[in-house]
């Protein structure tokens, strides 16, 4: 049992809340059963894998777990409540492509939870692929990947340059209605940060802007609702 946080596989587990540590050693960290478990249903393979021993969960799926002292589990976890088992994997076994006919390009969406609220709506809404931009939030980060509900597991990512097939640009006024817009079989819907939108450079990469209609008086909706939307008005169609 790992009884000290100088351990090398704790150690790991910290280093990793950082997205440069991230990003240089190809690994992510999850934390809690439901979002392990959802990495394995993946098939992916766990680099490392720790449990609380006095807590033990995801043991049959995890032979080579190694069991960790709770108040050692308390000081590596990013919650409120620690969770029973924390699990390392690795960015690459990420699902990957655009070979779906429907797909988000987020240009810019720094705020992790938006992040990975549109992963949870492409994967409930689409199948659907998501394309980011730099800039955009990590989706392997503790605050995307809880978001995310383990869908970070299922829907494939890739860069906000690759977007195939047709762009239709989200933009909060003089577009499209969106009910209107004639929906190609493959579409790319893209959506900008809430604060600063589309830039002219990326919205003329479009061939087609929409509009959610909305109260007058209303500013904007929320990127991910607005993304959640256009999912469901093109399911809806078909």
């Amino acid at each position: 049992m790992i009884t000290s946080a100088s351990n090398p596989r704790v150690k790991l587990v910290r280093k990793l809340e950082s997205r440069r540590q991230r990003e240089k050693l190809g690994l992510f960290a999850c934390e809690g059963e439901d979002l392990v478990a959802a990495g394995l249903d993946a098939g992916l393979e766990p680099v490392e894998a720790l449990v609380d021993a006095e807590r033990p969960a995801l043991l049959d799926r995890l032979p080579r777990a190694e069991t960790v002292a709770p108040e050692v589990m308390t000081g590596l976890s990013t919650l409120p409540h620690p969770a029973r088992v924390v699990a390392v994997f690795r960015r690459a076994d990420l699902p990957r492509g655009q070979e779906l006919p429907v797909g988000l390009a987020l240009w810019r969406v720094a705020d992790p939870g938006n992040l990975g609220t549109l992963l949870r709506t492409a994967d409930a809404l689409g199948p659907a692929f998501v394309l980011l931009s730099a800039g955009c939030a990590d989706p392997t980060g503790p605050k995307a990947l809880r978001a995310s509900a383990g869908a970070v597991f299922r829907v494939p990512l890739g860069s906000f340059a690759d977007a195939p097939g047709v762009r239709v640009a989200l933009v909060p006024r003089d577009g499209v209605p969106l009910p209107e817009l004639e929906v190609p079989e493959r579409v790319v819907f893209v959506l900008g940060a809430e604060r600063e939108g589309l830039p002219e450079d990326v919205l003329a990469t479009c061939q087609a802007a929409a509009t959610i209609p909305q109260a007058a008086k209303a500013e904007s909706l929320n990127v991910a609702v607005a993304g959640a939307i256009a999912l469901y008005e093109r399911r809806r169609r078909r």
